[in-house]
């Protein structure tokens, strides 16, 4: 019995797991009437704002959300996109916090497998010296998933930076302030390479495209084992289709991540019971919906995740000033971002936060903080070339 059982359960897995890629309708197949407790994958787009609501309420300064309308496309494009299988207006999910009417506007980009909702540790902090706009990218949380129908690292990087651009237009916005975290940070740099008369400052959060491929990955890749992986890793095969495919047992298994991750072996400030459940639950929702820009994973990196265009090769093109901001355990290597500082025509400098890693925004907020404020001190101090490095902080 137990055979035949585990028989039925792996092939709904597979099932679930081809669905799961290619899908083309909203956050789920299932109609919106039926019981979520009896779908396969418990979620919605109402799911996802929902729990986004939920995390937020954790923030004390008031929020507006909405839906930014970025069209079909910029005219004459030929990312596909912009048509995917209709002409239906697209949408970029933005929470905008209050703030005092002279503050300088900081727009915040997050990273891949993620949503805005993450920086939930910082709103209010931010929000004390600047005017804070938060977005889910095209394809990610709460913003539009058309179907990713990109074929190279030019039409998807597109997907991702015109998109913005639409976005930033339709918000009226200029002059601001550009922070990314980890593919987010990514994400910022090709912005700021195309766009660099709207962006005042670029922040680099545990960005990725900064490392090389080193002779340890090559060396691996050449084995048998590295070699499978290579080949699974190029089927597109993402994080978020294993969470798909466990179906209901999903929400257990990010549950089990953000709590190890974030609390069991954190490596700062753990989160509290309420900051875990409310977290995991909007982990949860936000990867198990329709797959459409998690896709972008092969054609902007490979195995290793090393950037098939490497943002150290354009250094000398950078035009805009920026601050690195490393957790001292991160993963990303901050080596990479020194070469390409000490090619840069620009202002630039690389901060190192203590007891953090690569989400160095949530395992140590205050230090965080510190570090955007110092980054940012031309626009928030009268006397900027009189700060110090906040204590605690250390210059690579």
């Amino acid at each position: 019995m137990n055979t035949i059982r585990s028989r039925w359960l792996s092939r709904k897995m597979v099932e679930e797991f081809g669905k799961s890629a290619t899908a083309t309708t909203s956050s789920t197949e299932t109609p919106r009437f039926w019981p979520s407790l009896l779908r396969w994958i418990p979620t919605s787009t109402d799911h996802i704002i929902n729990a986004e609501k939920r995390l937020l309420s954790l923030v004390k300064t008031p929020y507006v959300q909405e839906k930014v309308n970025i069209g079909t496309g910029p005219p004459n494009s030929r990312v596909r996109w912009f048509g995917s299988v209709s002409n239906e207006p697209r949408f970029i999910n933005t929470v905008t916090f209050d703030s005092k009417d002279d503050a300088p506007t900081l727009v915040m980009v997050h990273g891949y497998a993620a949503s805005q909702g993450f920086f939930f540790r910082n709103f209010d902090a931010l929000a004390n010296r600047f005017r804070v706009i938060a977005i889910d990218q095209l394809g990610w949380g709460g913003s539009s998933r058309p179907d990713f129908t990109c074929k190279s690292t030019e039409e998807t990087e597109a997907w991702f930076i015109d998109s913005f651009e639409e976005w930033r237009k339709a918000k009226n916005l200029s002059n601001f302030i550009l922070l990314g975290h980890s593919f987010g940070g990514y994400v910022a740099s090709k912005y700021a390479l195309k766009h660099p008369e709207h962006v005042k400052h670029l922040i680099l959060v545990g960005p990725a495209g900064f490392s090389q491929e080193t002779e340890r990955i090559t060396k691996f890749l050449s084995t048998w084992k590295g070699s499978i992986l290579n080949q699974i890793w190029e089927s597109n095969f993402t994080p978020q289709t294993i969470i798909r495919g466990l179906g209901p047992w999903g929400p257990d298994m990010v549950r089990r991540y953000t709590s190890a991750r974030f609390v069991t072996h954190t490596t700062g400030e753990m989160l509290n019971e309420t900051e875990t459940s409310l977290l995991t639950d909007y982990v949860y929702h936000t990867l198990a919906a329709k797959a459409s820009g998690e896709l972008c994973l092969k054609h902007i990196f490979s195995f290793g995740a090393f950037a098939r265009m490497p943002l150290l090769h354009r250094a000398l093109e950078w035009k805009v000033p920026t601050t690195f901001i490393y957790g001292i355990q991160d993963w990303m290597n901050y080596e990479g971002a020194q070469e390409a500082r000490d090619q840069m025509k620009v202002p630039c400098e690389i901060i190192r936060v203590p007891q953090a890693g690569h989400f160095v925004f949530i395992d140590n907020p205050s230090g965080f903080h510190s570090a955007v404020f110092y980054a940012c001190r031309r626009f928030l101090s009268p006397n900027p070339d009189s700060e110090s490095l906040p204590d605690g902080l250390t210059s690579a």
